[in-house]
């Protein structure tokens, strides 16, 4: 059964028609990663300011975390429904709203961590050299953080490629639909052949945020900063 299913899928994959067209893989790819790029900025127009400006005041931050990541607890699935069943709709927009409020935590807790990292001599230094607040932290605290608040945005794109896969269950476009429809005619091929598909999308997506995260890294960090 399993090598038939596989067969089926590849088959499938394989067929030109699949991927050209209106609904083809192609629009279907663009259509997910363009709701993908979308949630991810709404999470990190909230996100960002926050986690810095709390970093940099280091006040708060422990409360801030701690509900950032009680938060991913949340069925991102359940706030899909609650989001489709009010005025926002189905389709597109509760999808990419829903996946937005999932890719706030490791936004916020990362952007936290790293200008809590920055360290305290460094500070000083800058408050030496004449450097107000706000220089201070655009040009010192932030540059230095930026490895950790990278590997936050690394970790949300995965994430939320991921999950936008979802929107195949309100109407929505992108991927998740070839998943839905296969699972409801039981073309299981079609099933698998989409999981493969996001899953490449999103083995993609970590291989491009990872270079990111490395060219955000100062090169004397570059051999002991990890992922986050």
């Amino acid at each position: 059964m399993n090598d038939s299913v596989i067969e089926q899928a590849f088959r499938w994959l394989n067929d030109p028609l699949n991927w050209t067209g209106r609904n083809g893989i192609l629009e279907r790819t663009g259509e997910h990663l363009g709701m993908s790029a979308l949630a991810v900025l709404l999470a990190a127009a909230v996100a960002l300011p926050v986690g810095v400006w709390l970093g940099h005041r280091r006040k708060g931050t422990g409360l801030v975390v701690v509900v950032a990541n009680a938060s991913r607890a949340l069925p991102t699935f359940a706030l899909l429904l609650i989001f489709a069943s009010t005025a926002i709709g189905f389709g597109n927009r509760p999808t990419v709203l829903a996946v937005a409020i999932f890719a706030i935590p490791p936004i916020l807790t990362n952007a936290c961590a790293g200008l809590l990292d920055v360290d305290a001599d460094v500070r000083d230094a800058a408050r030496g050299m004449g450097m107000s607040g706000r220089r201070s932290l655009l040009l010192v605290e932030i540059p230095l953080a930026l490895p950790l608040i990278a590997a936050g945005m690394r970790t949300a794109v995965v994430q939320v490629i991921a999950t936008v896969t979802l929107a195949g269950l309100v109407g929505g476009g992108g991927l998740g639909p070839l998943i839905v429809t296969g699972l409801g005619t039981r073309r299981f091929g079609e099933v698998l052949a989409g999981g493969l598909l996001v899953a490449a999308l999103c083995l993609v997506a970590e291989v491009v945020m990872a270079g990111v995260q490395r060219l955000a890294t100062p090169a004397p960090m570059r051999s002991i900063v990890v992922r986050t």
